[in-house]
This record gives structure tokens, C-alpha cells and sequence, in this order.
């Protein structure tokens, strides 16, 4: 089933972040990750949108994307990200199809 990826993100240090960025497509392709939206200023309707930037991705299963997150290649890119932004980062569970 598929799930979601949402990650609110703090970006403090663009330079550090940049790095991370451009390793970032090329390790999430390989798990078949889908981008769904990056946005920097999203519509915020209700409270405090803290946040840089905002994130949704898709991958085919829970299992994917823990794969993809905990594979040798995102961790080789993930120091840029930790020395440039700070994240909350969640996998949400998709909801099943609908019954034709």
C-alpha cells in the first residue's frame, strides 16, 4: 500500500543544505520514490507554519521507504542535510483503495 512522506523543514545554512539537495534525486529515484510537492510557501489555513520548506513524497510501501531512508547512499547525504536544516519527518499510511 502506498505511503506518504510528509518532512517540515528548518533551513538554517542553504550552502550545507545545497549539498544534500543535489544527492537527494538521484538515492530517492532508486527506491521509486515519488516527489508529490516541495513548497516553500504553502497556504497555511490554521495555526503556526513554522517551517523553510514543506515535503511530500510517495513510495510504493512502508518497507520502500524505509529502505530508501536507511540505504547506504541517503546516509552518505544526510550529514549536509543535518548540518543545514533542522526536520520533523513522518510516514503516513495511505488509505486503501475504494471498491470499484
Amino acid at each position: 500500500m502506498t505511503v506518504y512522506i510528509v518532512a517540515r523543514i528548518m533551513i538554517s545554512d542553504r550552502e550545507a543544505y545545497g549539498k544534500y539537495e543535489q544527492g537527494f534525486m538521484p538515492v530517492f529515484n532508486l527506491f521509486e520514490g515519488r516527489m508529490l510537492s516541495v513548497d516553500e510557501s504553502p497556504h497555511v489555513l490554521e495555526g503556526e507554519w513554522t517551517c523553510t520548506r514543506t515535503v511530500l513524497a510517495a513510495f510504493p510501501s512502508k518497507d520502500m521507504a524505509l529502505e530508501w531512508y536507511n540505504c547506504a547512499e541517503y546516509q552518505a547525504i544526510l550529514p549536509h542535510r543535518l548540518a543545514g536544516a533542522r526536520a520533523e519527518i513522518a510516514i503516513l499510511a495511505g488509505l486503501p483503495a475504494p471498491a470499484a
